[in-house]
């Protein structure tokens, strides 16, 4: 079992955690987590990215991961990035519960999304169906929000109502712990 974990944060005020589980090399991966302080009552997209760089804020990661250069889809399409993971949709506190599977990201081998970034973006991602070039390389999903580098994770990642904690190690083996209070 290969565990991950990223501390999303931007120049927003967009923040959150998500985790990743895969059981095995062939199983789906459980994706789970909360992202905070998003506009209220919306979708927005949200995509692994193909650097783990983020030194000139979420604009370093790069494209959306796309090892086999396919054009952007929904998380169902066979035509998709690897990093397609379609939308998230905020309550009416602008949260977003992440709770779901995809069976085409990997925590195992050559293609493991792990050392990439996970960026939420500003508006909704048409899933490739916008009718236009963009569309087809980012589903026309607007700014970076928030992002992060994806680490191994040690542990169960954990929420609670005052502190959100986790383990991470980033890919040369550096450890670094974040901790912080929620709003």
């Amino acid at each position: 079992m290969v565990k991950a974990v990223v501390v999303l944060k931007g120049e927003s005020y967009a923040h959150g955690i998500v985790c990743f589980t895969q059981e095995s090399e062939n199983a789906p991966v459980c994706i789970t987590g909360e992202i905070k302080d998003m506009d209220a009552d919306a979708k927005r997209g949200m995509h692994v990215h193909e650097f783990g760089d983020n030194t000139n804020g979420c604009t370093s990661a790069a494209p959306h991961y796309n090892p086999f250069k396919k054009h952007h889809g929904a998380p169902t399409d066979s035509e998709r990035h690897v990093g397609d993971l379609g939308n998230i949709q905020t309550n009416s506190c602008g949260a977003a519960q992440l709770d779901f599977s995809d069976k085409i990201i990997s925590l195992y081998g050559p293609h493991s999304i792990i050392g990439g970034s996970f960026v939420v973006h500003a508006s909704t991602d048409d899933l490739g169906k916008g009718g236009n070039e963009e569309s087809l390389k980012t589903g026309n999903a607007g700014a970076r929000l928030a992002c992060g580098v994806i680490g191994i994770s040690t542990c169960q990642c954990y929420h609670s109502k005052l502190i959100v904690f986790a383990a991470v190690f980033l890919p040369k083996r550096t450890v670094t712990t974040y901790s912080w209070l929620n709003k």
